[in-house]
């Protein structure tokens, strides 16, 4: 008996109503998930973007968090729009992930050499000429132009809270580009850094001469810092306050358990539901489109651009040193903390085996993860008046 092809069954209405762009970000997720493990490029952050990204773009689920109904007051349903408003919309997983970030940060190697300060300030160039940038493109207003820039910061937090503030129908984007750079950093840098440098220049020769840091300054850091900055940035205050907090749990010597919870339990958790929240934000008809193209090009560039001011002023004070600073510490001044700076002291070690930076980076680096708060902080305060 012949079965014509009228008897066969038809396709399930999921299959009929996906579309190339949901084939497209899912995709994309199986791409950062095979980054993240074959790879391991920040695994604990490409896995669940990854399969938040897939969850979202299966027609029918009701598991993506489309923005622009969420803009446009469209009712919106899911549990990943829970999360959404219940963690992004109120900022609370960026803060609370900045609090295990501050546990997790040593600011020692920042306080026995301060002078890294200049170089975290230089690491944050490309934000503010990427808000040129983008503003110049027309595409972008004000409050925009100004979360694209803090994509160069590679800080996924401050990123999410400087957009959910500023341009919240932007954060898939943003958030996206933050943290998919930020997980490639071993990638993007390094050949800009050999660009830029000498082979003379990077076999510079830093013995880490290890000043002793004193209990009371690691205490009286993190309140100086939050005080200062609340009162230069107020805008500033969530982040900073938030990060300085998980730092004097760790640094006061008192509440282990606390300072233990923060860096573990509540940081894994906040990154579990952040990332594939992120993820889900990641939906093929509202997501693939001329605007993510351009934010994901000047992110990159927002980050290439930070890398070159931060080595171009290591150069400057291996001039002004007389040749006694290597200058691929600059390249450590972003808040890829400590991405950046085991970074820098691989690229040490390819042109010197026994020269060993990493402590001199990890000051950079610590004070980049300062100044790119201090930056999101002034961007706000900037704009949001």
């Amino acid at each position: 008996m012949e079965i014509g092809l009228g008897n066969l069954p038809a396709l399930p209405g999921s299959l009929t109503q996906l579309s190339w762009a949901n084939l497209l970000m899912m995709a994309v997720g199986g791409l950062l998930i095979y980054l993240a493990i074959a790879k391991e490029y920040e695994p604990v952050l490409l896995i669940p973007i990854g399969m938040g990204a897939i969850l979202a773009n299966i027609p029918g689920a009701g598991m993506g968090v489309d923005l622009r109904a969420v803009m446009s007051g469209q009712p919106t349903e899911g549990i990943f729009y829970t999360l959404y408003r219940a963690g992004i919309e109120t900022e609370l997983f960026p803060l609370l992930l900045f609090i295990g970030i501050g546990a997790m940060t040593d600011f020692s190697p920042l306080l026995s050499n301060p002078r890294m300060v200049l170089l975290g300030a230089a690491g944050q160039f490309g934000i503010f000429l990427v808000l040129l940038l983008a503003l110049a493109t027309g595409l972008f207003n004000m409050s925009e132009a100004a979360s694209i820039g803090i994509i160069g910061a590679i800080d996924g937090p401050t990123s999410i809270f400087v957009a959910s503030e500023l341009a919240p129908h932007l954060i898939a984007p943003i958030a996206v580009a933050a943290y998919t750079y930020m997980s490639l950093v071993p990638i993007i840098q390094p050949p800009i850094m050999r660009a830029l440098t000498t082979k003379r220049e990077r076999t510079v020769r830093m013995p880490y001469v290890e000043r002793p840091v004193s209990r009371l300054a690691r205490i009286l850091f993190p309140i100086v810092v939050t005080l200062l900055t609340g009162l230069i940035a107020p805008k500033a205050s969530p982040l900073i306050g938030f990060l300085m907090f998980g730092n004097l749990l760790r640094e006061s010597g008192v509440v282990d358990r606390l300072a233990k919870s923060a860096s573990n339990e509540i940081a894994n958790v906040t990154t579990i539901f952040l990332g594939i929240t992120i993820g889900a934000t990641m939906v093929g008809d509202s997501f693939v489109n001329i605007t993510t193209l351009v934010i994901l090009v000047l992110g990159i560039l927002a980050f290439a651009l930070d890398t070159v001011a931060g080595v171009l002023f290591g150069k400057l004070l291996y001039l002004l040193t007389h040749g006694h600073f290597n200058p691929l510490i600059g390249a450590a001044g972003i808040s890829a903390f400590p991405m950046a700076a085991r970074v820098v002291n691989k690229v040490g070690l390819e042109e010197d085996y026994d020269n060993f930076l990493l402590m001199h980076a990890m000051g950079a680096n610590a004070a980049g993860q300062v100044a790119s708060v201090v930056a999101g902080g002034i961007l706000l305060a900037l704009v949001a008046a």
